[in-house]
């Protein structure tokens, strides 16, 4: 190890016993020893060969040793030791710039948080606004040092990429000379979690358009650059590539791009049983091209109906579209209303009516307000006080707002035992139950998929919020057996959520695919905590359509009147 590297654990060591309460003088004492290694000139091989490390000032006769057992064999016991005693992503934490250990050690026991997605996450629902010693502005400030750190991570988040990769869109369509352009890969396949931008355009002067888009202000660096291929950095961290075609070639390398590898594979060979070849430059019967102005075409001369992108992972479309079986996907302005809406009755940013007057502005017909229930105290949850109150405001809104019925919910805690945090008598006041899991995630998988069925089996229990629990590029979901929790949700009548939040998308759209095939219906649920989040059922609706889902399978995209008749179903 070098020295740098030594020194680097010693002073992570230092944090991890200063966040665990140690004696302040034996945290400083490794700060100390790190700092004395860092400013010393002398090799660290030879200082631990010499027996000389004890020769400077700072460095004790304990921390010598550790030391010497990390140059001389790269691990170090203590060191190992001490980490597993702590949450897994808990050093990460310390990696945001302005959170020190004191307040790693202050959010992580106040609101159990371990990992940077965590946090993040927790901020966004202001979780920290009232948290002693933080704030509104030093939730802020964390959410700026979380976005520093995200640069340097290979993987990011749907909503930022298409942030990033709208921006790049609207400059290339602008430049003279672009006939078409569009997003390509997996983001336009709609994936959770993608690594860069792939951008197609048809132009035909690729030279210029290369230069202006490597010449961007948005531009970190340039990877590379040719005639017709560019990739580079943007300041935000992502990487773009970009594929200029002429206008003939462009409905083919945007198939070709948009991918996926394998649904790309399957139907070459689609093309080869019908005596064509195809590629990112046509269709070709021998060598001559066959003539298509759009992806709708190719797969018209293949005998094939129209794949949208989010559906092409090789996942059985390509024998749905042979034999005309394809779905008529749900499409985002097929969502009537939204369901899962917090306000600051709990923990969201917004009051009952801003969330309402936005809702209608977006065209809902109806909101379902699900602040959280009581056992969510870091959350602000409502008490049975409490839910009487928001009953109360919401008939009086009801009264006087035109053209939005707002509906009486609550997301209700799944307590360890797979029981609600509410007696029946409440949970019978609400028009619907979301029913979510949001502590005591350590469970094995008979344990979690117990818990969650047992909670279904509440005949008040609308929807399962959430249902693994997951936060992407931050947490796994609790192991659980989800093909048996969606064949209980079948057999109950339990609608699922997927909850649209950026973070989560959760239920994947695997299991969504498979929800479907068993009859379970699907609410799309932006988990919104503020009027802007809102908006994050966008996210959803793609992965409702990765998933297969139709109009008919998403209880949100229903008039109110079958809405109803659906929640009501539960409890006759």
């Amino acid at each position: 190890m070098t020295k740098e590297e030594v020194a680097q654990v010693l002073e992570e060591i230092g944090e991890l016993l200063d966040i665990k309460g140690e004696n302040p003088f034996k945290v400083r004492a490794y700060h100390n020893a790190a700092r004395a290694l860092a400013g010393t000139d002398r090799d660290i091989g030879d200082l631990v060969a010499t027996g000389d490390l004890r020769t400077i000032k700072g460095i004790g006769e304990g921390i010598a040793e550790k030391i010497a057992e990390l140059v001389r064999t790269g691990h170090l016991k203590y060191y190992e030791e001490l980490k597993s005693t702590l949450p897994s992503g808990i050093t990460n934490l310390l990696a945001i710039p302005g959170l020190g250990p004191k307040k790693v050690k202050k959010v992580c026991d106040a609101l159990g948080i371990s990992t940077v997605g965590e946090l993040e996450y927790a901020c966004n629902e202001n979780r920290l606004v009232e948290l002693e010693g933080f704030g509104a502005r030093s939730q802020e400030k964390i959410l700026e040092g979380i976005a520093y750190l995200k640069k340097s991570q290979g993987q990011f988040h749907i909503d930022f990429a298409l942030q990033n990769a709208g921006a790049l869109l609207e400059k290339i369509k602008g430049f003279k000379g672009v006939a078409r352009a569009e997003i390509a890969g997996s983001l336009r396949r709609g994936k959770e979690v993608v690594k860069d931008i792939d951008i197609v355009a048809a132009t035909a002067r690729p030279g210029p358009l290369m230069e202006f888009f490597a010449s961007l202000p948005v531009v970190d660096s340039v990877i590379a650059k040719g005639e017709t291929k560019t990739s580079i950095r943007l300041k935000s961290g992502m990487n773009a590539d970009l594929r200029a075609v002429s206008e003939e070639e462009f409905p083919f390398a945007l198939m070709y791009l948009t991918g996926s590898k394998d649904h790309n594979t399957t139907m070459r060979g689609i093309a080869k049983k019908a005596g064509y070849k195809l590629n990112e430059y046509g269709l070709f019967k021998g060598e001559r091209k066959t003539p298509c102005k759009s992806e709708e075409d190719i797969f018209a001369k293949l005998g094939m109906a129209y794949i949208p992108p989010e559906m092409r992972e090789d996942a059985g479309e390509i024998a749905a579209a042979e034999e005309g079986k394809m779905p008529d996907l749900v499409e985002e302005n097929d969502i009537r209303g939204l369901f899962h809406v917090h306000t600051t009755a709990s923990d969201g940013t917004a009051t009952l009516e801003q969330m309402a007057l936005a809702a209608k502005k977006l065209g809902c017909a109806y909101l379902g307000i699900a602040d959280h229930s009581r056992s969510a105290r870091y959350a602000g949850g409502l008490d049975a006080a409490d839910v009487k109150k928001q009953h109360k405001e919401i008939d009086a809104l009801n009264g006087k707002l035109s053209g939005l019925i707002l509906l009486k919910g609550i997301e209700s805690d799944i307590l360890p035992d797979g029981s609600l945090d509410y007696p029946d008598s409440v949970l019978a006041s609400f028009d619907f139950v979301i029913a979510s899991i949001h502590s005591k995630f350590n469970m094995t998988e008979a344990e979690a998929t117990k818990r969650l069925v047992k909670a279904m089996k509440n005949k008040h229990v609308t929807m399962l919020g959430h249902p693994t629990g997951r936060l992407l590029l931050s947490r796994e979901g609790y192991p659980v057996d989800m093909r048996q929790v969606i064949d209980a949700a079948a057999d109950l009548g339990v609608a699922i959520e997927i909850n649209a939040h950026p973070f989560r998308l959760d239920l994947d759209w695997r299991l969504v695919h498979h929800a479907k095939e068993k009859g379970v219906k699907i609410a799309i649920n932006p988990d919104a905590h503020s009027v802007e989040g809102l908006k994050d059922v966008s996210y959803g609706v793609g992965i409702a359509r990765k998933g297969w889902l139709e109009v008919k399978d998403v209880v949100n995209a229903w008039p109110l009147e079958k809405v109803r008749k659906f929640l009501a179903s539960r409890r006759a």
